[in-house]
């Protein structure tokens, strides 16, 4: 009985199917872009590129490759975000009050830390991250010469 009710299903299934394909292809794109968005038929225009602040991953994937621009501009927001807290605080409050995921924060962190900007105390998960006394200009208006004058 679970054969015959399959085979009928998968028959009705291929006819849906043809019907479907013959009504597309008997169709104009215009015909179909307006039935399938609001407000009538559009020409596709292309979406603008734009570089997104913070790399999406799920589970276990790599994170996608960061632009420099992209990174400065974390390191900027994790600076604010100290400034806001003299305390200081650690990697995962920072994450959380960022809206990032683990995997986009070693490298900002990395470089603020590089950088002076940031200093740490503490070990492992009790490790407290402060704005440095030593005031450092944000990191996305440096130019090669400022750079050079930067003390290391």
């Amino acid at each position: 009985m679970t054969t015959s009710l399959r085979n009928t299903l998968v028959r009705l299934a291929d006819a849906f199917a043809v019907s479907v394909l013959e009504a597309v292809r008997a169709s104009s794109l215009d015909e179909i872009l307006s039935e399938t968005q609001p407000g009538g038929p559009r020409a596709i225009e292309p979406e603008p590129v734009t570089e997104p602040l913070t790399a999406t991953t799920t589970g276990d994937e790599r994170l996608g490759r960061r632009s420099q621009r992209a990174i400065s501009s974390l390191l900027d927001r994790i600076v604010t975000l100290l400034e806001e807290n003299p305390d200081g605080l650690r990697s995962e409050q920072i994450r959380v009050r960022l809206g990032l995921s683990a995997k986009e924060l070693p490298r900002p962190l990395a470089q603020a830390l590089e950088s002076g900007q940031v200093i740490k105390s503490g070990q492992k998960r009790a490790t407290t991250y402060k704005l440095s006394e030593l005031k450092v200009a944000p990191t996305t208006e440096l130019d090669d010469a400022e750079l050079a004058e930067v003390p290391e």
